[in-house]
């Protein structure tokens, strides 16, 4: 008898480790509380085929980028994301928020080699390029989730960048400013990605299920003033909601 008692709180001992492992932690649900401030379904036309205009609250870098030609089109109920050949920089869509701590989630397709981002922005901020606080980007292959306040967008980071300079230690600084999830995602096929920033963690969601974290100062900056759809060639959105969570 005590020989099994003994084996019994060996065993006990043995998977310890095993049944407190992050491996078997539940996974966060999304955090389905807050405000919705916006939403939008993009079941509409331009009032004009040929001109950009993709509604209410909606803006584009195409006047200053693409040399006014349009980028964005509305087509059977969705953005329909192009970048042009005269533009000088990827498209980016532009719509004002007001939050702390919220979620961004959207329908998206891309193609092979395309590429989507969301971004959170503070233009008030001016020691970092252009306000960019922090950023999800999806591919085909994986979601990466970056702190851009603390790491490239920082203005002297950036001018090191822009000086050419590839030290070890800018890299690995850069580098741990983000993390990357890879994923199989399936290309030309609706899919549902959701953000959601509390605090200085971002999350982030695909079709339901978590992909992953990542913690870092930067993205805990208090104002977040803007969203930015950021695509590099070409992308579909639909269905785009944004909540305050603070």
């Amino acid at each position: 008898m005590r020989c099994i008692a003994r084996f019994s709180s060996l065993t006990a001992l043995a998977l310890l480790p095993l049944l407190t492992s992050p491996l078997l932690a539940e996974s966060p649900k999304p955090n389905t509380s807050g405000e919705l401030l916006f939403e939008d379904s993009f079941e509409r036309d331009e009032p004009t085929a040929d001109k950009e205009d993709i509604g209410p609250g909606w803006r584009s870098n195409s006047p200053w980028r693409a040399a006014g030609e349009k980028q964005v089109d509305l087509d059977n109920g969705a953005m329909h994301i192009t970048r042009h050949p005269k533009a000088d920089h990827g498209v980016a869509i532009f719509h004002d928020v007001a939050f702390q701590d919220g979620v961004v989630q959207l329908r998206f397709k891309l193609r092979p080699g395309d590429d989507l981002g969301i971004d959170f922005v503070d233009r008030e901020v001016k020691t970092i390029h252009a306000g960019h606080l922090c950023l999800a980007r999806v591919t085909t292959k994986g979601i990466t989730l970056t702190d851009s306040k603390t790491g490239h967008m920082r203005l002297d980071i950036r001018e090191r960048r822009r000086a050419g300079e590839k030290s070890p230690e800018l890299t690995e600084l850069i580098n741990s400013k983000r993390k990357t999830f890879p994923q199989q995602i399936e290309p030309e096929t609706w899919q549902t990605l959701r953000i959601e920033v509390e605090g200085d963690v971002m999350r982030a969601f695909l079709n339901g299920e978590f992909v992953g974290q990542f913690q870092s100062e930067g993205i805990g900056h208090p104002t977040k003033r803007m969203i930015t759809l950021a695509i590099n060639k070409s992308a579909w959105v639909d269905d785009v909601k944004v909540w305050k969570l603070k």
